[in-house]
């Protein structure tokens, strides 16, 4: 592995910051840190780059323990939220800021600063100035000083978060780019579940300065471990359930009852679990009474015209909202509605459930 970290904890005072945190990144791959604010990302990336010592665990750079050394002896670059790039300097100089510390003839310099210049489409703006630079083609900078050091892991620490629309999306496929093409090893930490998606092999979720899960984010998505990973990570309808008879496995969803027949669940008759299911995987009709497939009744209580598809809200009786996505004109508001809701794409939690 080209990056360990091994029951990683910090507080700063009486408050964890992280606890017992471990994952890893192999050669070459792209790693997504997500979570929402205050849980624990940026903690991690300073104990990477070595700009914080934890208070417990270690961290593993190519198998050598790195966990005291200083972030100069580390190969580990970081392009952080905020700008960085010194406006005094010229792009070429920006970048060749990180080399000239080290005992680098001054024509190999010259010679990894272009080749970064020419692999970010900025070789022709060498010698402009950063205030001569659109917000993209900074970020850009950002990312070829980063890589001219060629290190072991480059750490992308919100480096799309104060972009506009438009321009993140620009700059997100040009970082997927970048690491496809130089290879680095890297961990890309962010809110934003659609840039962590988009770019990562695999998924480190974070929440309260735990790992709420680790996976592909295919994997993740589709079959999520916990009931955080499950709302966070794209959007979830979470119902309520009382189960009524374990094997084949019937939920009642108040007066209503759930019939999943290929399913089973460890917890007894009158445990109660949450389930949970993607607007996307649901489907309405008007009820007419005779669907046979696993289905709850509401009413239509919320429409939103989201341009490409429609979402609408069911009020159940249970007054619980679930929101199903649907391509063509919806019901009108109070129209009772049947939801259809295929059993494979349930997911159960409980404290004793295996889950789906």
């Amino acid at each position: 592995m080209t990056l360990e970290v091994s029951g990683l904890t910090h507080r700063y005072g009486s408050k964890t910051a992280v606890e017992d945190v471990s994952f890893s990144l192999a050669d070459g791959e792209i790693v997504g840190l997500l979570g929402p604010s205050g849980c624990g990302k940026t903690t991690i990336v300073q104990a990477i780059a070595g700009h914080l010592r934890p208070a417990a665990g270690r961290i593993w750079l190519r198998g050598e323990d790195v966990t005291r050394q200083p972030p100069e002896r580390r190969r580990v670059s970081v392009v952080f939220q905020e700008p960085t790039l010194y406006p005094h300097m010229t792009v070429g100089e920006n970048v060749a800021y990180g080399l000239e510390a080290r005992e680098i003839e001054r024509s190999r310099i010259d010679e990894l600063v272009e080749t970064h210049l020419e692999l970010i489409s900025l070789a022709s703006r060498r010698d402009a100035y950063p205030a001569e630079l659109s917000g993209g083609q900074k970020r850009r900078v950002e990312l070829a000083r980063a890589l001219a050091p060629e290190p072991d892991v480059l750490l992308l620490d919100e480096p799309l978060s104060a972009l506009d629309r438009s321009l993140r999306e620009e700059l997100r496929r040009a970082i997927g780019h970048i690491q496809r093409e130089t290879g680095v090893t890297t961990l890309f930490v962010t809110h934003d579940q659609a840039d962590a998606m988009a770019l990562a092999d695999r998924l480190v979720v974070m929440n309260e300065g735990a790992i709420a899960g680790v996976d592909t984010p295919r994997a993740l998505y589709g079959s999520p471990p916990t009931p955080f990973v499950a709302s966070f990570l794209g959007r979830s309808n979470a119902v309520e359930a009382t189960v009524v008879e374990p094997e084949p496995l019937v939920l009642a969803v108040g007066e209503q009852t759930l019939t999943l027949p290929e399913a089973r669940s460890d917890r007894p008759a009158g445990a109660s679990v949450s389930c949970h299911v993607r607007p996307a995987d649901l489907t309405l009709a008007e009820s007419d009474g005779t669907d046979t497939a696993p289905t709850l009744s509401g009413a239509v209580s919320h429409v939103t015209d989201r341009g490409s598809r429609y979402d609408v809200s069911v009020t159940l009786p249970t007054d619980e909202t679930v929101v199903v996505e649907r391509q063509a004109e919806p019901p009108p508001l109070g129209t009772t509605v049947t939801v259809r809701v295929p059993a494979a794409k349930v997911t159960r939690f409980g404290t004793d459930t295996a889950g789906k």
